[in-house]
């Protein structure tokens, strides 16, 4: 059985300053740019049963800079839709909602298009993805490069853990983390590493 590698993409101006980021297709910052570079140490002279990439900018050009081969566009990975919270940080959002939490309270609608998404929507999506790649990581490893908090969900679900359990896994941009098994259980192997 091989591991699955999940690549978070590099800075965004919106991962820097906090703003939660969806759908808007920032580009990555040239901080970003040389933080995808630096993890080709990581990533490449590996062979890849699957590698696939959330299709939004900011993550097909990480998996390119970082030297991914055959890197395959995937909608299950996007980010989740945080709606009425898009281009929002958390701290604006506590003005009016102290208490609020994205892992238990969600978010509201967006413009159309954009109804935002549960936990458990992710979560769905989430299994989607780890289904579709279970035939690849009995063949070797697989690596996924997409975003924060719909990795941390997909690392949940890998867990067998309910999908906002993601909370309990913080991810910072541009890192590689392995997900392996043990004894026939998957495990975290190592988490937000950079070179």
């Amino acid at each position: 059985m091989g591991d699955l590698l999940l690549v978070r993409h590099g800075e965004t101006e919106w991962s820097r300053s906090g703003q939660h980021t969806s759908w808007t297709d920032l580009p990555l910052t040239g901080q970003g740019e040389e933080q995808a570079k630096s993890l080709a140490p990581l990533l490449t002279g590996r062979t890849y049963a699957r590698a696939l990439s959330s299709p939004l900018g900011r993550a097909l050009r990480t998996a390119e800079l970082a030297g991914i081969p055959g890197i395959e566009p995937d909608p299950d990975l996007h980010e989740w839709d945080y709606g009425g919270y898009e281009g929002i940080t958390t701290a604006e959002i506590h003005r009016t909602r102290p208490d609020w939490d994205l892992w238990t309270d969600g978010v509201p609608p967006g413009p159309e298009g954009h109804p935002g998404e549960t936990p458990d929507g992710i979560g769905a999506r989430a299994d989607r993805v780890l289904a579709r790649v279970a035939p690849a990581l009995a063949e070797g490893d697989v690596v996924l490069v997409a975003h924060a908090h719909f990795l941390r969900v997909l690392t949940a679900r890998r867990l067998g853990l309910p999908p906002a359990d993601g909370r309990l896994f913080r991810l910072a941009t541009a890192t590689v983390s392995r997900l392996s098994t043990e004894h026939g259980h998957p495990v975290i192997a190592e988490w937000n590493v950079r070179p």
